[in-house]
């Protein structure tokens, strides 16, 4: 059993992005429903973390509000009183898609510190790894730019608040949100010290970003790995890619701290993507970055809550993925699969196989991708 960090504060459930239809504003052809970023995914994640009685075992950490110049560490100073002013007037978008409410700006530090307090917890000792059901997201939060709900970018930002308070020399930063982590994408592009990875839907969100052909350049040039997978991915798919892309990758690079962009949108229920991971399917990633981060970094893992959508099966998805870090079985079981056992979510289809292998190969200029690590 494994000690486990659980950040989470009242104050990320009163992020208020207002009403639409998806991520449309009230107004136009179709009558106004709740935002898809909205709290209840994340809310009903820890009602459930406490029905299941989970939540008793882990290791509460309070958040704390990241300081401007911690915030700084990515984000413009230009860009930071923008969103500040949007959170004390009458709210507004900060960019594309990423809406400031009334007091956003606090608990979007509230949300960044989250992430912060979880990096410290591992660094010291306190915790073996965390999960931070930090809200508002951040991974698609650009340097000058607010995007895709998101506001700050708080696994960007702990990336490198690690590297200068703890000389850390290697972070790897892992994304399987379905939608690709530009932002954080952008934040160590010309860098070496942090190795991004992100598996993805193709073509979603952002428009041409993450391609498997963006691999960084100058000093960061083969530390920016793309998979993007075709819509249908189920488990199988996203394992081939982690078996054969991300070990051996990883296993060069031996990191000393793993971070997770952990969205649960690539579920089979999301209404904002079109992939078919099960809960069982995130309970088994985890358990793969949790041998790789006992392999390099003693067991040094964040997971830091992005995006996911489906109110009812969202917290389903995020409970294994705590269970699997602090080692604990519940009672609970994945009541929507028995209504689903006919679709071949763990088959491995050619056309995803095709996929990753183009990636292996793309990224073979800069990795042995057949290395395997002695254990």
């Amino acid at each position: 059993m494994r000690k486990t960090g659980f950040v989470c504060h009242e104050s990320y459930f009163w992020h208020d992005t207002g009403n639409g239809a998806l991520f449309l504003p009230p107004g136009g052809w179709i009558e106004s429903d709740i935002h898809s970023e909205n709290s209840a995914t994340k809310r009903r994640f820890k009602n459930l973390l406490e029905r299941s009685g989970l939540s008793s075992s882990l290791t509460y950490l309070e958040p704390r509000l990241a300081t401007r110049e911690q915030v700084q560490l990515y984000h413009t100073s230009e860009y930071i009183d923008k969103v500040k002013k949007l959170s004390d007037t009458t709210g507004g978008d900060a960019g594309e898609l990423a809406l400031v409410g009334s007091g956003s700006y606090e608990i979007a530090l509230l949300s960044t510190g989250g992430a912060l307090t979880a990096v410290d917890a591992v660094m010291t000792g306190q915790v073996d790894n965390v999960y931070a059901l930090t809200r508002p997201p951040g991974h698609h939060a650009e340097k000058e730019l607010g995007m895709g709900f998101c506001l700050f970018n708080n696994v960007a930002i702990a990336a490198a608040y690690a590297r200068e308070t703890y000389n850390l020399k290697r972070i790897l930063v892992l994304d399987w949100d379905v939608h690709h982590g530009n932002g954080t994408e952008s934040a160590f592009y010309d860098e070496s010290g942090v190795l991004f990875i992100s598996l993805h839907q193709e073509m979603n969100f952002p428009p041409e970003r993450g391609l498997a052909e963006h691999v960084g350049e100058g000093e960061g040039e083969g530390f920016n790995v793309n998979i993007p997978l075709p819509a249908g991915t189920g488990n199988a798919g996203y394992m081939y890619a982690f078996e054969t892309v991300v070990k051996p990758i990883v296993d060069q690079f031996q990191p000393e701290l793993i971070l997770l962009s952990a969205g649960q949108d690539p579920s089979m229920f999301d209404p904002l993507a079109r992939m078919m991971v099960t809960a069982e399917g995130f309970r088994t990633f985890t358990s793969f970055m949790l041998k790789l981060a006992d392999k390099h970094c003693d067991g040094r893992l964040v997971a830091c809550h992005e995006g996911g959508y489906s109110a009812p099966y969202v917290p389903f998805c995020s409970l294994a993925i705590v269970e699997e870090m602090s080692g604990i079985r519940t009672e609970v079981e994945d009541p929507f699969i028995a209504a689903m056992y006919k679709i071949p979510t763990n088959e491995l289809y050619d056309i995803q196989k095709q996929y990753v292998d183009q990636v292996k190969e793309i990224q073979s200029k800069y990795w042995n991708m057949e290395y395997q690590a002695s254990l």
